[in-house]
């Protein structure tokens, strides 16, 4: 057996024998009862409410109801004023196969080797031990799962998986809206078109310009002039026109979910399903989604009740909840809704009710290889300070990766700026980053991470790193981060030509 045999396999127990070691000394021992996840082991009641998820792609708190004023999101700002918002939520993996392939099953994609971008699609991977898709643990109680494409022929969502795990059986067990009605309870989910570039053709080498998903249908409610960037890019035109074009896709994916939620309300569900909604991963912005930025963790979550299955009731509507929490713990809370006891193996907590677990101290997230860029990056925040260390070697923003380079105007623009000279501090320094490296931020007072405190003699900060970075530890260990067992090169090498088909080669980088 080799030893990422070995470790893969230690996984499985680690849950129930959890180890703390520093420096190799073995700390402390604590035993947990087996995983509760015999089918035998059923809530008392099968009829739980109906759940569904709409997920947003790539976005941050870029709604109205979290103040951004250049969107017009009328259908997500209700939600949020009958429903809770929370201001302090954040992905495990700011891209989506990595993130999505954590929250589907309520664990760091860190600890179920499912970290590395579009991994294990060829191979006979399986999931640990005891770690199974949401979706199956519905089912087995009487769920009717569905990933909804079409509502009435309208185009409301893509259908997406991107799981890094392929050999678990089907997901769902069907895409029909139409069924639903006849199959409560159900766990439906609508992944939005938007908001992403479209680059599905994979024809993008081919154009001048990579368009966004629907973007000649948006309604420019964000135009050039009124938006406000964020101060890490230079204040350019074309900087402006890009921002301008993300906005005006989040108003365009409001109104897909729109649609959705008047034909839930059409069709006599809205009464029986509780909604919840959040993005798989922070901003689609160069500086955000692929970084473990706050740009690319932080992620809206909104939660809505239903008039027969009523909220918790400290949860009143339009109320603004600001713990600390990780899309892995909507598995778990969602998993509770329909009354499923959290199984022992779930990192993931369960956010309301009489189960109700401990708010996080802190929130952690990870990033390592993205198609053919290879980075090893880890993040934790607390309620004020983040954390980020970048582990491997390199530039980090300026390394290449070609879809960026290719969809993202504002990498070119900052490249040829930077050799003019003519970038400010803030953008000049992300184009001069390397790891390895440590950040931390002061988010009271720098929400978009420009002032590096790593080195500051102040106290409070001092104080603060030396926190994160044993939280940071702690959590690597203790949750088995498996980010250090690096792919073969042949499993990475591939990436490269397929990366140069779909997206071209900047002149620079051959």
């Amino acid at each position: 057996m080799n030893d990422s045999t070995f470790l893969y396999r230690l996984f499985s127990l680690s849950a129930r024998l959890r180890i703390l070691l520093v420096g190799g000394t073995l700390l402390a021992i604590s035993i947990q009862s087996p995983a509760q996840d015999s089918p035998s082991k059923k809530p008392e009641s099968q009829h739980g409410p109906n759940i569904l998820w709409l997920i947003g792609e790539n976005i941050g708190l870029d709604l109205g109801c979290y103040g951004e004023k250049n969107v017009h999101t009328p259908n997500l700002d209700r939600l949020a004023a009958e429903g809770v918002r929370f201001s302090n939520a954040f992905c495990t993996a700011p891209v989506c196969a990595s993130s999505r392939s954590a929250f589907f099953v309520g664990m760091y994609q860190t600890s179920t080797d499912t970290q590395n971008m579009r991994s294990h699609r060829d191979d006979a991977f399986r999931l640990p031990e005891g770690v199974r898709p949401i979706t199956h643990r519905l089912q087995e109680i009487g769920y009717h799962t569905a990933n909804i494409r079409t509502i009435d022929d309208k185009p409301v969502g893509t259908g997406k998986l991107d799981l890094n795990f392929v050999n678990e059986g089907a997901i769902y067990q069907s895409e029909n809206w139409t069924a639903l009605k006849s199959k409560q309870p159900f766990f439906a989910v609508v992944n939005s078109h938007e908001v992403e570039y479209d680059i599905y053709d994979r024809k993008s080498h081919e154009k001048e310009r990579v368009e966004w998903v629907g973007e000649r249908e948006h309604v420019a409610y964000a135009t050039p002039e009124n938006v406000t960037p964020p101060p890490y890019y230079p204040d350019h035109p074309l900087v402006r026109e890009e921002w301008a074009r993300f906005l005006n896709s989040i108003s365009g994916m409001d109104l897909r979910i729109g649609w959705v939620l008047d034909k839930l309300r059409a069709d006599g569900l809205e009464d029986d399903t509780i909604i919840v909604f959040f993005a798989d991963n922070g901003r689609l912005d160069a500086n955000g989604i692929h970084w473990c930025t706050d740009s690319g963790l932080r992620v809206p979550l909104i939660v809505r009740w239903p008039k027969n299955f009523p909220a918790p009731k400290d949860c009143a509507p339009g109320s603004l909840d600001e713990r600390l929490v990780s899309l892995i713990d909507v598995t778990a809370t969602t998993l509770d809704f329909a009354r499923v006891p959290k199984p022992m193996l779930m990192q993931g907590r369960v956010l309301f009710g009489e189960l109700t677990e401990p708010p996080r101290s802190y929130v952690f997230a990870a990033r390592d290889r993205i198609d053919e860029t290879y980075q090893r990056i880890r993040s934790v925040h607390d309620s004020r300070y983040h954390y980020i260390r970048t582990i491997s070697t390199g530039p980090t923003f300026a390394s290449l990766n070609r879809y960026k380079e290719k969809c993202f105007p504002v990498m070119p623009l900052m490249r040829r700026l930077y050799a003019e000279g003519k970038l400010d501090a803030a953008a000049r320094s992300l184009m001069e980053r390397v790891g390895p490296c440590e950040e931390l931020y002061d988010l009271q007072s720098d929400s978009h991470e420009i002032t590096n405190l790593a080195d500051s003699n102040r106290p409070e900060h001092h104080d603060a790193l030396l926190r994160l970075r044993a939280a940071l530890d702690t959590w690597m260990i203790e949750t088995g981060d498996r980010g250090w067992i690096r792919e073969p090169e042949s499993i990475i090498a591939p990436f490269t030509p397929e990366m140069d088909a779909w997206f071209g080669t900047p002149d620079w980088a051959k």
